[in-house]
């Protein structure tokens, strides 16, 4: 297997280990609740203390990488992540669950970013196109095979092997990493901006926290907002700060690169309205139409399918039509069938929700591969960790934030149509909603230039050789014209 195959592969294993154990667990909140003494509703602090910890922790993974090197910092975030999984398996009580999902969060903080920077590192530009399409997949199906499978192991096994799975998984990545990946570090790592680590991680742990608990009625809504506020503050102080520091860990300056303005930009709101599906549509299979979490997830399934065969046709779209058309026009198209869920009811077949969500997620996943390459398109490599770490603190950013609104929209229907319980008619007004959101990433993707991401994408050379091709044909016609010409002057003399 070559290396451009291999590496995202072995990147992919970690990223299917997180997305996978970020989801498996929403399902088997209530019997591990039931096991541990508690209730389902104090256990949502699982999530959102995982959650906190990947926000305080991200802006500090580019220079842990430049400092130690990307690829014993990846393998040993692996390796914290799985002592945090195997701390969930063991716990007792809350406060230990809690700690350990702390550090699960420790160790996704570092995996994702620093994962990505093996990738642009170990990869040449003109082979990164398919390099993130193949890694894209295993990411892919974490999240949409942790329902079904969190339901199986729950039902059928114990709630403790959601978090053991993770044992293997992750000894296979440590392995084929340190034997792989080449020990690439920087040979001048910049000062650590510890002022610059505690003001982004307050900002980003309030702004992440706040927007994961908003519209889901975990906690008072002042507490909310003062989680949104203090984090905004945070966020206003660290960018005067980073103004003034030569080395900030979040590095706004890079936003002058127009690729990766829109990738940052224009990505966030595609997520941001793409990452509300994984939340809404289990809930319409389980609440509104009464599926049990197997089946709603087996339902679900069909977008890591239709990703699945996107992986073989990626570089040759992006090849042929250029990154910024294939970007404007398929957040389009991937949003309109994002709003076609709004059309599902209780008599909407399956076999016909199953082939919308297999084709939406062809074009959901081919968006999320141009996004994530397209970014490092004008990066030079002593910047890369500095891009990798400022696109995963976005991407963190605009899963929150969809999730939010989307439960927000979910709960206006309700008040608004005088409901107490969840129906499936309050659902639609939600997809539309985050649908229509991430058509607006259209316009930012269309502000690239033309040629914007032609070494990554090999466009030029495809444009290079139809130019040739029409140079040719343009020769081809002249010489043609002239023997017409002198046939007709040699014909009007014989005549």
């Amino acid at each position: 297997m070559t290396k451009e195959r291999l590496i995202p592969l072995i990147v992919a294993s970690a990223l299917f280990m997180e997305n996978m154990d970020s989801t498996v667990i929403a399902t088997s909140l209530p019997a591990i609740a039931a096991n541990i003494g508690t209730s389902p509703l104090t256990l949502k602090l699982a999530i959102t203390s995982y959650l906190l910890s990947l926000a305080v922790f991200i802006p500090a993974s580019g220079w842990t990488a430049d400092r130690f090197g990307a690829r014993s910092v990846f393998s040993i975030a692996i390796v914290v992540f799985m002592i945090g999984s195997i701390g969930c398996a063991l716990s007792q009580s809350v406060t230990h669950f809690v700690i350990a999902r702390i550090v699960q969060g420790l160790g996704g903080a570092m995996m994702t970013p620093v994962g990505r920077l093996v990738l642009v590192r170990s990869i040449d530009k003109a082979g990164l196109v398919n390099a993130m399409a193949w890694m894209s997949i295993p990411a892919l199906i974490g999240p949409v095979i942790g329902p079904p499978l969190g339901g199986f192991i729950t039902t059928y096994a114990s709630w403790h092997w959601i978090f053991l799975i993770n044992i293997p998984i992750g000894c296979v990545g440590i392995f084929l990493a340190q034997r792989y990946i080449d020990p690439i570090r920087s040979e001048n790592p910049e000062r650590f901006d510890l002022m610059g680590l505690i003001l982004a991680g307050v900002g980003l742990a309030g702004i992440a926290f706040g927007l994961s608990v908003a519209g889901l009625n975990l906690l008072p809504w002042q507490i909310v907002t003062a989680l949104l506020s203090v984090g905004t503050v945070s966020m206003v102080l660290y960018l005067i700060h980073a103004k003034r520091t030569a080395s900030p860990v979040l590095d706004f300056s890079l936003m002058r690169f127009p690729t990766l303005r829109a990738a940052i930009i224009g990505g966030f709101l595609f997520r941001l309205g793409i990452g509300a599906l994984p939340f809404l549509l289990p809930l319409l299979m389980q609440t509104g139409f009464g599926l049990s979490p197997f089946q709603s997830g087996l339902v679900t399934f069909g977008s890591a399918v239709g990703a699945m065969g996107m992986k073989t046709l990626a570089t040759r779209i992006i090849r042929a039509f250029g990154f910024r058309n294939v970007m404007t026009v398929n957040a389009i198209v991937s949003s309109v069938f994002l709003a076609v869920c709004a059309l599902f009811t209780i008599s909407t077949p399956l076999t016909l929700i199953l082939l919308i969500l297999v084709v939406g997620g062809f074009f959901r996943s081919l968006e999320f591969t141009a996004i994530n390459t397209v970014a490092f398109a004008e990066v030079e490599a002593p910047q890369l960790s500095r891009a990798t770490t400022l696109t995963a603190v976005a991407q963190q950013l605009s899963i929150s934030a969809g999730v939010a609104i989307g439960a927000f929209s979910v709960e206006s229907t309700m008040v608004w149509r005088g409901m107490t319980e969840l129906s499936a008619g309050d659902f639609a007004p939600a997809f539309l909603v985050v649908a229509l959101i991430s058509a607006t990433s259209a316009w930012f993707f269309w502000q690239m230039p033309a040629d914007a991401g032609n070494e990554i994408s090999g466009r030029k050379a495809v444009e290079i050789a139809s130019r040739k091709g029409e140079k040719k044909g343009a020769e081809h016609a002249a010489a043609k014209a002239a023997s017409e010409t002198t046939e007709d002057t040699r014909d009007q003399r014989l005549g």
